[in-house]
């Protein structure tokens, strides 16, 4: 029995002699003799986008806003980790992309469009929340007020409040044979009934009326453009979600039938719009980034002020005029601040 014992003895204590003489812990083996840190300590942020539809200014918003987190150090597959859905127009699939984020806890949510950031809001409670091309956000109940919203959502605003008068004036003044201006509209979409409001106060100043041809989506946009021909001596759409996303339609229908056509956005004056008041959404959606850039540094959504595009310029496009029968005047010219945002004619 005694050699058992003595023997057992031997058996337990070469093990723990065998780990005395075991390396001491290194940066590779989880240990910590000062330097970097390992790279999966790397902060990663977890921000959503949410857009309700694809076009040219949304689009726009979503790159600008995505260059200003890259230039605060935000990248994603990096420090930034993306998860962008597009609700392609559904409600439906709007919401439940509220939803989504809500459930995921982000660390921010940016909505692109009121519809958008209606859902967000609505659902999103505990994560900063932003807002992009949205036009009117106290009406869209998304803050109570813009100098300092409160609670967890802030943004950026796409209009300036002298747009929209702005541009009618510009009709009133350049296009004097125009009485009767038609508008495409889906008053389902609070911004444009706001931005419709807007143009029907300012035009009724030069006496000018307003013809509205209402639609509940884009697959409506054509047949409501030709039934303004004959009823209207122009046509202007607001930042409309719907109308802008068929907004080629109605550019067809001003060329054929030489109706000046006019919009609230610089993307669809491009496309072949005469003219609007605006300004490059891609420089909006970097404004909203640098105000995220902030967010996930640490303020506070609630104290940040709702801004404004600080840009505001008459842009024309001298090919969509030719193909509408408008004439560019030296009137129309003197308008503009930057002699550049006349597109594809002479300065």
């Amino acid at each position: 029995m005694k050699k058992s014992s003595t023997l057992l003895s031997l058996l337990i204590a070469v093990p723990l002699v065998l780990a005395a003489c075991g390396t001491k812990p290194t940066e590779s083996t989880g240990g910590s003799t000062g330097g970097s840190a390992p790279a999966g300590d790397k902060k990663v942020v977890k921000v959503g986008i949410s857009q309700i539809v694809e076009h040219p200014s949304l689009n726009a918003t979503r790159e600008g806003f995505l260059a200003a987190l890259k230039d605060g150090g935000y990248i994603d597959k990096d420090t930034m980790q993306l998860d962008y859905q597009n609700a392609q127009g559904d409600s439906t699939t709007n919401l439940t992309i509220g939803q989504k984020f809500a459930a995921d806890k982000k660390d921010l949510v940016f909505a692109i469009a009121t519809p958008s950031a209606q859902a967000v809001v609505q659902n999103v409670k505990d994560t900063p929340v932003l807002f992009g091309a949205v036009t009117d956000p106290v009406s869209a109940k998304l803050v109570a007020q813009l100098d300092k919203p409160g609670g967890n959502v802030t943004g950026a605003a796409d209009t300036h409040p002298d747009a929209t008068p702005k541009l009618m004036d510009f009709i009133a003044s350049e296009f004097p044979k125009v009485k009767t201006v038609g508008v495409v509209v889906n008053e389902g979409e609070p911004n444009a009934a706001f931005m419709v409001k807007t143009a029907e106060t300012a035009l009724a100043k030069h006496n000018i009326k307003v013809v509205k041809a209402s639609v509940s989506n884009a697959s409506e946009v054509k047949q409501a453009a030709e039934s303004l021909v004959g009823r209207a001596d122009a046509i202007f759409i607001t930042l409309d979600n719907t109308v802008v996303s068929a907004v080629e339609s109605i550019i067809k229908v001003a060329n054929d039938k030489k109706i000046p056509f006019f919009s609230s956005d610089r993307d669809t004056v491009e496309k072949g719009a005469v003219a609007t008041f605006g300004f490059k959404y891609y420089d909006h959606g970097y404004q909203a980034g640098k105000m995220a850039v902030e967010i996930l540094k640490g303020a506070k959504p609630g104290d940040m002020k709702v801004t404004y595009p600080d840009k505001l310029d008459l842009i024309m496009n001298a090919d969509a005029a030719k193909a509408q029968g408008v004439e560019i005047t030296e009137s129309m010219k003197s308008k503009m601040q930057d002699k550049n945002n006349l597109l594809n004619g002479a300065k």
